[in-house]
């Protein structure tokens, strides 16, 4: 953009004009100043005109100077040297150009170029993002960018940049394989077809309405050049199907938690209709439960899901470590539970959702010393329970350049006991979950750190108490600390308020098609308190070890954790399986 001239505010423009001629003509009467600039205009000439011709050893030679020379001369020796495929020298001289010219983004932009030729795409990116600091809406930074990206299979860079230029239009939009999902659903779940122009929000939105159908172990999303500059995505997804996607992934699937005595009867996609009947089976002598549960979509609206529910256990806690209110250890504490209820979830867009639910619960807690305090009295309490809760999920922050998103979680939770010793109560809960891919492409390394806190307002009966440490039931995991003791729950630390910092890492070390395998450090810390002072950690808690992950078929997780407390005790060995989606 030209610059408009100023006026002389001290002697007006005819005085100015007559200043500045004075001036040039000073400069000029100067000995060799007016023959150098002269000389230099002409050597300019003369390597734009080789160099238009194609001949670029002339070029290049003639735009070979003094270190003085300007800027334009070392830019045209980068470019001619860069078509002589002389990179080092051509960088050279680009890097020479930018030092006189740092504004100029036409040299990032070029020694860009010679980062791409040398395969050398992070050295690429740099400059790219160096030359859009420069000048935001150029275009062919843009597209030059969204190709790196293109090229290194992350898609959602890449639409980011095209989508500054209105760009990528589809031409077709195909799955592969065909999913057995009825049309209209899955169809509704992308929300978008050709000749539209794919865009950030609508491959956000695609993936959350995807993943709330809860039919598919993965999900990736491909674009194809096409003609005319037009794309073709084509959609792969892993679908399950009654048992799984094959007879094998369901036998693996129910007979997963064989070795600590539970199977998981599962039905996916009934009707083709995205309907889900999931459950559990736990035969354990020391936590028998069994869990039923149905989804299915609201309205045939993929964005909309009711989850209906039925649980019932029968559990035996030892609560010898982690209860200080009885004189005698507690240590054969019988919980038995039945509840039900129901929750809807809807997806806004891709970057947020919500919940709300309902709960009704009876239960009856035995063998419990009857003189404890009025304080802990609720420990032994029988009776029945409702309650309610809203939840907000909500992704904070998503920077595709370094594959790094930033998601949060609120819950508030309300509702009431109805046995003598208990009334009222209101919980809140809020996480931020942060996750990385460090690597510009595949998940060789996975970086993942959470944290989270809660507290609850009101007395509470054991159930209801928040737990830190590892067991098949809790999800709140100190991985140094076993959360049952000879199979009987109770022994991580219990308590109404806490707050827990997850960090780990994870490598693959194997992987062959049928199952794949990561291993990496955790590092957990932690803290839990009760207001009645007779459960908590009694400080805080740190743990560290190793974790190994194990995915079959694509759709069972298997994890082994060894974890040990920094502060002394023994170790803690685990696995269990963790069910997708």
């Amino acid at each position: 953009m030209a610059v408009q001239p100023q006026l002389d505010g001290a002697s007006g423009p005819g005085k100015g004009l007559v200043n500045r001629f004075v001036l040039a003509l000073f400069f000029l009467a100067l000995p060799g100043f007016g023959q150098d600039r002269a000389a230099e205009q002409a050597r300019l000439a003369a390597a734009q005109s080789a160099f238009e011709a194609g001949h670029w050893d002339e070029a290049a030679q003639l735009s070979q100077g003094p270190a003085g020379q300007s800027a334009e001369l070392d830019f045209l020796r980068g470019l001619a040297l860069a078509r002589l495929k002389k990179w080092e020298q051509a960088t050279l001289a680009f890097e020479t150009g930018a030092r006189k010219s740092p504004r100029d983004s036409r040299f990032p932009v070029e020694l860009a170029g010679i980062a791409y030729k040398q395969k050398d795409f992070p050295l690429a990116k740099k400059n790219l993002q160096r030359a859009l600091r420069l000048n935001p809406r150029d275009a062919y930074t843009h597209e030059f960018l969204a190709t790196i990206y293109f090229l290194e299979g992350n898609l959602e860079a890449a639409v980011k940049y095209w989508n500054r230029q209105q760009r990528p239009r589809l031409r077709s939009v195909s799955f592969s394989p065909s999913p057995q999902v009825s049309e209209p659903l899955r169809n509704r779940a992308l929300g978008f077809n050709a000749p539209q122009v794919l865009t950030t929000d609508a491959l956000h939105t695609a993936e959350s309405r995807l993943d709330n159908l809860g039919i598919f172990t993965s999900r990736r999303m491909e674009l194809t050049a096409a003609e005319s500059g037009n794309y073709d995505l084509t959609v792969r997804l892993a679908e399950r199907n009654l048992w799984g996607d094959s007879k094998v992934e369901g036998v693996i699937s129910l007979l997963s938690g064989l070795p600590y005595t539970t199977v998981y009867p599962e039905l996916y996609n009934l009707g083709h209709r995205a309907v889900n009947l999931t459950s559990l089976v736990r035969w354990d002598a020391q936590k028998r439960r069994v869990l039923v549960a149905a989804s299915l979509p609201v309205y045939g609206d993929p964005s909309l899901r009711l989850r209906i529910f039925a649980d019932a256990r029968n559990e035996n806690w030892n609560l010898s470590q982690t209860f200080f209110g009885a004189v005698t250890p507690l240590t054969d504490v019988n919980l038995r539970r039945i509840a039900a209820g129901t929750e809807f979830r809807d997806v806004v867009n891709g970057l947020w959702s919500w919940s709300a639910g309902a709960e009704a619960a009876n239960r009856n807690i035995r063998n419990v010393n009857r003189g404890l305090s009025p304080a802990v009295r609720g420990v032994s309490s029988r009776g029945s329970s409702l309650a309610g809760w809203v939840g907000v999920q909500r992704t904070l922050l998503r920077v595709p350049e370094r594959r790094f998103r930033l998601d949060s979680s609120i819950e508030a939770r309300a509702g009431r006991e109805f046995a003598n010793a208990l009334g009222p109560f209101a919980t809140f809960r809020g996480s931020l979950d942060a996750h990385w891919f460090p690597r510009a492409r595949g998940d060789d390394f996975e970086i993942r750190g959470q944290i989270r806190a809660g507290a609850t307002a009101g007395k509470a009966s054991l159930d209801e108490l928040f737990q830190l440490g590892v067991e098949r039931d809790n999800d709140l995991w100190l991985r140094g600390h076993a959360g049952a003791m000879n199979g009987r729950k109770g022994a991580a630390p219990l308590g109404r308020r806490y707050f827990l910092a997850n960090g780990e890492m994870d490598k693959n070390v194997y992987g062959n098609g049928f199952f794949a395998v990561k291993l990496g450090p955790f590092l957990d810390h932690g803290a839990i308190a009760d207001s009645s002072g007779f459960f908590g950690s009694r400080g805080w808690l740190w743990d560290s070890g190793l974790q190994c992950k194990v995915r079959i078929l694509g759709g069972v997780n298997v994890v082994f954790s060894y974890g040990r407390s920094l502060q002394g005790g023994k170790g803690v060995f685990y696995g269990t399986v963790l069910r997708t989606p």
